[in-house]
């Protein structure tokens, strides 16, 4: 579209109480949005409150004004930066199917992904170490099986994920993965994620609904949140705590019909609580990227055999073993840990560290550990 029709979707996108479903409303009654804007008043309060009338007949404010001045200089900046509408040939179809889809989006890299079969991984920005290593694991073997990773470029489960995918990218997937944002298409947020979002850019696509320069306020997340769920033929949660966004995108992917997935944990975790109320509810346990796939039933390729892992291939020593035996695969605190292996703290505490340089093991707050492998 030209610039003019860019402007055209912004001034209905940026109209004070004109929402998604009024949006599509008008679409249906008059067609492109400069046919909306040319409506008369009569015809228009048929279908809108008279503010909302009155909002759309007025010149462009200043806030508009700049909207579209920032998304043209924006789109300036290279040919992997585009703008969809609704009306575009490229609007993802999977988001069509939603209640309220994103009247316009701002894609930024490999937009042609957005046609791949693609799912959707989340989970808790405070997630543990075994949890980011899952949610990188399970990326990168459905990248190799041509599943596209979505999730929110947050940290923890989701920066795992989308590393996870890059990875299999790296090793010649075909699939790739797409971060949806909470914030404006040029801003990073975290900050510390500048070097993943630039890898995102480069191999992959990062979506926004929101105009350039727009802050990661909170009440963009959920927005963002439902645009994940809709992109994704099924969501499967890493890693949650019970009030976390993770169940919030795992409800609006229900839904809309999509397939819910849950990884168990131990029942002494808090991370693990979402996904066991999850599962609780309806969601399917999942313990290798196979039952993924196998639920979906997607034509996607055989699943890649992954190189083997080398962290924590050195031999163990015989005090070694006897503590990540005595450990089990469930947190536990290093005074319980002591009563198990009939050893004192302080010796246990070096056993513990060691274990921990060589990735067998990880320190969770509250002085307790989790064997990794």
């Amino acid at each position: 579209m030209d610039a003019a029709e860019r402007a055209a979707w912004l001034r209905l996108l940026l109209t004070p109480g004109l929402g998604p479903a009024s949006t599509r409303r008008l679409l249906a009654e008059f067609g492109l949005p400069q046919e909306i804007l040319a409506a008369g008043s009569a015809a228009l309060k048929v279908l809108l409150p008279d503010e909302v009338v009155h909002a759309l007949r007025r010149p462009p404010d200043a806030e508009t004004e700049r909207a579209i001045a920032s998304t043209e200089l924006w789109l300036a900046g290279g040919a992997e930066r585009s703008v969809l509408s609704l009306a575009d040939a490229d609007y993802p179809a999977a988001l069509l199917q939603c209640p309220d889809p994103p009247i316009v989006l701002y894609a930024w890299g490999r937009r042609e992904i957005l046609g791949q079969p693609s799912l959707a991984i989340v989970g808790s920005r405070s997630c543990t170490q075994q949890g980011r290593q899952t949610a990188e694991a399970f990326a990168r073997a459905l990248g190799h099986a041509g599943l596209t990773i979505v999730s929110g470029l947050a940290l923890g489960i989701d920066a795992a994920a989308h590393r996870g995918a890059l990875q299999a990218v790296d090793e010649g997937a075909a699939a790739s993965t797409i971060a949806v944002v909470g914030s404006g298409i040029d801003v990073v947020y975290p900050a510390s994620h500048r070097a993943l979002t630039d890898a995102v850019r480069a191999r992959g696509l990062v979506l926004s609904e929101f105009v350039p320069g727009t802050p990661a306020l909170a009440h963009n997340f959920p927005k963002r949140n439902r645009v994940i769920a809709g992109l994704a033929r099924g969501v499967l949660v890493v890693e949650a705590a019970l009030r976390s966004g993770s169940l919030i995108t795992a409800r609006l992917a229900a839904e809309l019909g999509r397939e819910v997935f849950a990884i168990p944990g131990s029942i002494h975790s808090p991370t693990a609580r979402g996904c066991h109320r999850l599962i609780k509810d309806g969601a399917k346990l999942v313990e290798s990227a196979q039952d993924v796939l196998d639920e979906l039933r997607l034509p996607v390729q055989a699943l890649a055999v992954a190189p083997a892992d080398r962290r924590g291939s050195e031999p163990l020593g015989a005090t070694q073993r006897v503590v990540l035996d005595a450990m089990g695969h469930g947190p536990v605190d290093l005074d319980t840990l002591a009563v198990r292996c009939a050893s004192a703290t302080g010796s246990l505490s070096a056993t513990l560290l060691e274990l921990e340089l060589a990735q067998y093991v990880e320190r969770l707050p509250g002085n307790q550990y989790q064997r990794l492998r």
